[in-house]
């Protein structure tokens, strides 16, 4: 087993350059301090290798440190060689493990990192006072990407016609980006049963008025976008913070719009639906239980010879250059 220490400058791509924090002047809101939290995260996955296998290759998604969230101690445990690439379009940060001519059964990728997780804080006021706001000037170079459509989330004229609904009689982006929001956390209904969820389906959003993460937010950047709002998506995971350990079962999600000189406003209808009391809080905030490990939809990641994954938060694996879905995969985290 060997084992990989990453250097930190690798991870830690934080600068002070270009970060805008403005401070509450005597006419404007004060709220409480940012919190934070800093926790370890583990991330495993263990890929089924059948007797005859020629090849076998591991990706894993890398988290990588922002404004929001900073990614230190990062170590990776592999049996097999890795490298670290980035997809060519959004530049997430991916782990490859390699195996050529791979003996027959498992092989494991383990990578544990600490994060230092802050509450992203920017809310829009609409009557004219600014309450918080923590957001970057530095200029988005996906900001086109993120005003087109996505395989499951296209901007056809039923969208359209919906979102032209939904903000009629709104003049501003602010006042769109709210109804939007507004829209989605009452009127979807977090519910996991049956199928079809999960998939982050526009259509099924509409139609069935219900899903889980993916679906809310499929309909919010749906509809944001469909009235030219920028919306982009972003994936990890969900930490408890009502105990100091455990597992982790699955995936979060959540949105992001951007207003002009206000920079990117987060969402998370799907956490307002299930806490309802919290559904004005959640509009203009992320709370700080959280890790992001990608952004983005349709993700073609370096290598793959399959299509492009509906989004990258899960290990994707391949035997002799076909997708397997024998994966096992566990996540975890300890308070520090």
């Amino acid at each position: 087993m060997q084992i990989y220490k990453l250097f930190l400058y690798l991870f830690l791509v934080v600068s002070l350059v270009g970060v805008t924090k403005l401070q509450a002047s005597s006419e404007e809101t004060l709220v409480s301090p940012i919190k934070q939290r800093k926790f370890e995260f583990t991330y495993s996955a263990t890929v089924q290798i059948p007797e005859g296998s020629t090849s076998a290759k591991l990706w894993l998604p890398v988290p990588k440190s922002d404004i929001n969230q900073q990614i230190t101690n990062v170590q990776v445990k592999s049996e097999q060689p890795v490298s670290f690439l980035t997809d060519a379009e959004y530049g997430n940060s991916v782990l490859v493990a390699t195996s050529n001519n791979p003996k027959a059964g498992t092989f494991t990728v383990e990578m544990a990192f600490q994060i230092t997780r802050q509450e992203n804080i920017n809310r829009l006021a609409l009557d004219g006072k600014t309450i918080q706001k923590t957001f970057t000037t530095l200029p988005d170079p996906l900001m086109p990407r993120w005003l087109q459509p996505d395989k499951l989330v296209p901007i056809s004229q039923r969208i359209k016609d919906l979102a032209t609904e939904i903000t009629k009689d709104k003049l501003t982006d602010e006042e769109k980006l709210t109804a939007i929001y507004y829209y989605a956390a009452n009127n979807l209904k977090y519910d996991k049963s049956g199928s079809g969820w999960g998939r982050g389906d526009i259509y099924f959003a509409c139609d069935e008025k219900r899903g889980n993460c993916t679906d809310f937010h499929a309909l919010i950047i749906g509809l944001c976008r469909a009235v030219g709002i920028p919306a982009r998506f972003a994936i990890g995971f969900s930490v408890p913070n009502d105990k100091a350990e455990g597992q982790i079962a699955g995936y979060h999600c959540w949105a992001e719009g951007y207003i002009k000189g206000k920079g990117w406003i987060p969402m998370d209808a799907s956490e307002a639906s299930k806490n309802p009391q919290l559904k004005d809080y959640f509009f203009g905030a992320h709370d700080e239980n959280r890790v992001e490990f990608s952004i983005g939809r349709d993700v073609a990641l370096p290598g793959i010879h399959s299509e492009p994954l509906n989004f990258f938060i899960y290990p994707y694996a391949e035997i002799d250059q076909k997708p397997t879905d024998k994966v096992e995969r566990k996540f975890a985290f300890k308070n520090l």
